[in-house]
């Protein structure tokens, strides 16, 4: 899957646009990640140093609540069962990033958070661009 990118299926009421994508190589560390600890989530909070970098967790292992927004689904199967992924982000953080659209990238090197990808000397980067509004 090098090279291509994966959208996120819609989750925000009233829109039609993916607001979110996966780059290759972070379905395959995904995919990889999956295997190691079962179903995962991503959640973006804000703030500085490794806080502004995704964080990957076992599903349900991060609680969400009013206080975040769902901004995408991804179904990162590679074969017959569906394995789904959330994408989340903190309220907060959707209001000041409203205007881009996230595509989740990986780089080598480790980042300091809790994010499960740390072990591989990995970590999950956000690549951002300004929204391409549709007409």
């Amino acid at each position: 899957m090098p090279g291509t990118r994966l959208d996120a299926a819609v989750t925000l009421p009233g829109e039609d646009f993916s607001r979110v994508a996966l780059t290759g190589a972070a379905v395959d560390l995904l995919r990889k990640l999956w295997g190691q600890h079962g179903p995962l989530m991503f959640h973006q909070s804000g703030g500085c140093c490794d806080g502004s970098s995704p964080m990957c967790y076992p599903a349900g292992d991060f609680i969400t609540a009013e206080a975040d927004v769902l901004l995408g689904l991804f179904d990162i199967a590679d074969g017959v069962e569906p394995k789904t992924l959330e994408f989340w982000m903190s309220r907060e953080q959707f209001n000041y990033w409203s205007h881009t659209h996230l595509t989740v990238d990986v780089v080598q090197g480790r980042g300091s958070g809790f994010s499960v990808e740390a072990p591989e000397g990995k970590r999950f980067l956000i690549r951002s661009t300004l929204m391409d509004w549709p007409s």
